[in-house]
Parts: C-alpha cells; sequence; structure tokens
C-alpha cells in the first residue's frame, strides 16, 4: 500500500472527510468516501470514488457545482480551502491569458447557463483555453436541463479524479 493511501486510511473521519471534500463538494460523496476506507490501492479509492459518484442524486450534484468558482472567476459559492482555491487557480489557468472580451463574453454566457440551468456551467478546465471553455459553454447552452445536468455532472467526475490524484500527490 503507497503512503498516500496509508495516510487517507489513517485520517479521522472529520479529517477523511475535509480532504475528501477538497476533491469533489458534495458531502454525499466525501462521507461515503470516508466511510469506504480503508482501500487498498489506488485502483480501488478510484472505483469507488466512481461508485459512489454515480450514486449521487440531482441535489447532491448542485452541492458540488457550488463548490467551483464560475469560470474566469476566484470564489466559489461556498467556502473553498486553500488547496481547493489553488486547485481552481491551476485547472483554469487557460483563462488567465484570455483578453478582456473573452473574459466579459464568459461572464456573460455564465450568467445565463445559471439562470437557465440553476446552477453554474461546470466543466473540466484543465488545460483548456478561455476560447475553449466558451466554445464548449456555447454548445451546451440549449440543452434540456436533465441532459445537462447530466452532462455537467459528467465533469465533476472528471475533475473528481483530477483532484483525487492531486490529493494522492500532495
Amino acid at each position: 500500500m503507497n503512503q498516500s493511501i496509508k495516510r487517507l486510511n489513517d485520517l479521522n473521519a472529520a479529517e477523511a472527510t475535509a480532504e475528501f471534500l477538497k476533491c469533489c463538494g458534495s458531502t454525499k460523496w466525501a462521507r461515503a468516501m470516508t466511510a469506504a476506507r480503508p482501500f487498498a490501492s489506488e485502483q480501488e479509492l478510484f472505483a469507488k470514488a466512481d461508485d459512489i459518484l454515480s450514486s449521487l442524486e440531482d441535489e447532491d450534484w448542485r452541492q458540488a457545482f457550488r463548490a467551483h468558482p464560475k469560470i474566469g472567476e476566484k470564489k466559489a459559492a461556498t467556502a473553498q480551502s486553500q488547496q481547493e482555491q489553488k486547485w481552481s487557480d491551476q485547472e483554469q489557468s487557460g483563462v488567465a491569458a484570455a483578453s478582456v472580451e473573452a473574459i466579459s463574453q464568459l461572464a456573460e454566457r455564465n450568467r445565463e447557463y445559471e439562470d437557465r440551468f440553476g446552477f453554474i456551467f461546470i466543466v473540466c478546465a484543465s488545460g483548456k483555453s478561455s476560447d475553449e471553455m466558451l466554445a464548449i459553454l456555447n454548445s451546451r447552452i440549449d440543452n434540456d436541463p436533465q441532459t445537462e445536468l447530466r452532462i455537467a455532472a459528467e465533469e465533476q467526475s472528471k475533475i473528481t479524479r483530477l483532484r483525487l490524484e492531486k490529493l494522492l500527490n500532495q
């Protein structure tokens, strides 16, 4: 068993839940991950994470989405740890080089998206430019609400996997 898995297994429940919440803002998911310990390997951790994610309900996903800042912004709707803020900044680094016009367009489309669906636009932003993110947002904004919730949940799942990897590598 590697040391990162051992460290997660050895945390008390409150500490483990706090660590898992950095990866996915759903308290249901974080508590279930805490309860699923001990993990024998990274593969088991990732498999259990996927299993639990697949069991989340709409409100659990919305709670997870609120833990993210909007694309191009720094502050999430819910409080973030310093680690989460750092990860968000890294994930959204493609926006850092964006023009004022691109940031303005993202902000406007973000508002339209949130008004339409009732949650912020979620995309696994790692490695994507602001133009790519805007194109993705534009391609999804006309979806029906249930389809969009499913797509946003898939994106949250990708983010959760990346953040679990970061958690293990810190």
